[in-house]
């Protein structure tokens, strides 16, 4: 793969020029993290400005944003030139010739830096074929942050790689509800993008799978049921208020105002935690995704933008992509925002930058790591039947992945048992299954 991804970056098709005359702006849709919205504070200023190109944004939820990506690329009806996709989508919509390949702009733009791109983020965002399909804003493993003054003051010591029995005992130490303060915070929001995310990581390293290698659906066997059990569990005793709300944005904001002890999520948040002005600055410690079965349980994952095939301004469109990608756009927010909000994790340049170092040298380390660990190949104990860490990388995922968050987001909120969502989540997922077992 990594073979046909470089052979790809060298080959040039013309026939992605032959286009008439762009207007000077493009419309963008994305999600509404907060390094996005950086970005759509510093655009006017200092992308507008410098090639006359207007964007016009729009800032959708994740859960809303993939709904509206997915409808507008679907129909390919050009509502949007570019959108926020993810590694998950990328093959599945360049499989469906919903996305226009880059491997001509890339060419093209020697300073983009092609080359700079982590490897695992570029594979991660290639076709089939080998080439091209999107480029990373930013990319992110998982990992679990604490608060360090938090565990001093209570006399509690992080493992160096804790497995989670470990933090479930930690959480169930460090909860005080009297205080406002949660042990840890997890998503409970339905989404497959959302709680089934971080569910997922959880799952296979307690040695569970969705899909054996003979897509038989597994939800119900022991690994799956009590990596769920001691999921939903783990929320309900020790986790925020409301769970079933919070996703990544509301533990995000939770960790940042002080409410939770310790939060398992994406290495993204890391950069708003360390933010000058953040009231948690350097009270934050970060450690592995915790582990059980497994020697490492991170995910791999980036949000990156991809051009819809439809687009009557694509080069206007790549200029945007290359500059919203580019080196020149993490220095900039290193100056404008600074260091520890730089959209990192896709550029091998981005760790040797002393600035950058020095800002996010808290978490830096960590979440190279991290990145560098996942393996979307085999993220559990067992043989899978097609790539992915937190998803099964088939596009009934989203439905099946939306469909099985819910059930277990009503056990969280004791509608239900967890035997009862899984039994219900098994049906839907052996239909899956059987599609795939009659190809």
């Amino acid at each position: 793969m990594a073979a046909a991804v470089t052979a790809s970056l060298l080959t040039a098709c013309t026939s992605q020029d032959k286009t008439p005359p762009e207007k000077k702006s493009i419309k963008v849709l994305m999600v509404d993290n907060p390094q996005m919205l950086e970005l759509k504070k510093l655009t006017a200023e200092h992308f507008t400005k410098k090639t006359g190109i207007k964007v016009d944004f729009t800032a959708l939820p994740e859960n809303e944003v993939r709904k509206e990506v997915h409808s507008d690329f679907a129909t390919q009806s050009g509502r949007y030139d570019l959108a926020t996709i993810s590694n998950f989508e990328t093959r599945n919509y360049a499989a469906r010739g919903w996305l226009r390949p880059l491997d001509t702009f890339i060419t093209k733009d020697r300073g983009f830096d092609q080359s700079d791109i982590l490897l695992p983020i570029q594979l991660s965002l290639s076709g089939a074929n080998g080439k091209m399909y999107a480029e990373p804003f930013y990319g992110e493993s998982s990992f679990l942050m604490y608060r360090k003054d938090v565990f001093d003051k209570l006399g509690l010591e992080m493992p160096k790689k804790p497995t989670w029995g470990q933090i479930a005992e930690l959480a169930d130490r460090a909860d005080r509800p009297k205080k406002d303060m949660s042990g840890i915070c997890l998503r409970g929001q339905p989404g497959w993008g959302e709680m089934t995310a971080t569910l997922t990581t959880v799952v296979n390293t307690f040695g569970g799978t969705w899909f054996d290698k003979d897509w038989n659906a597994r939800l119900t066997d022991p690994a799956f049921a009590d990596a769920a059990q001691f999921y939903v569990d783990l929320v309900r005793d020790h986790g925020e208020d409301h769970p079933e709300k919070s996703g990544y944005a509301g533990c995000l904001r939770n960790m940042k105002n002080g409410k939770s002890a310790m939060w398992y999520d994406a290495t993204a948040g890391a950069g708003s935690l360390e933010a000058e002005g953040s009231p948690v600055k350097d009270k934050i410690g970060y450690v592995p995704a915790p582990i059980e079965k497994t020697s490492s349980s991170g995910w791999l994952y980036t949000w990156a933008w991809g051009m819809q095939k439809s687009t009557e301004q694509p080069r206007s469109a790549w200029k945007f992509m290359s500059w919203a990608s580019s080196k020149e756009y993490e220095k900039l927010v290193g100056r404008e925002i600074g260091w520890a909000n730089v959209p990192a994790g896709k550029r091998e340049s981005t760790f040797d930058q002393p600035a950058y170092k020095k800002a996010a040298g808290a978490f830096d380390d960590a979440m190279e790591k991290a990145i560098r660990e996942a393996d979307p190949r085999r993220p559990g104990v067992q043989r899978r039947p097609t790539l992915g860490i937190q998803f099964v990388g088939i596009p009934e995922f989203t439905g099946l992945g939306d469909s099985v968050s819910r059930e277990l987001s009503a056990a969280i909120k004791g509608e239900q048992s967890v035997a009862t969502a899984l039994r219900k989540s098994q049906t839907a997922a052996w239909r899956v299954g059987a599609k795939y077992q009659t190809r």
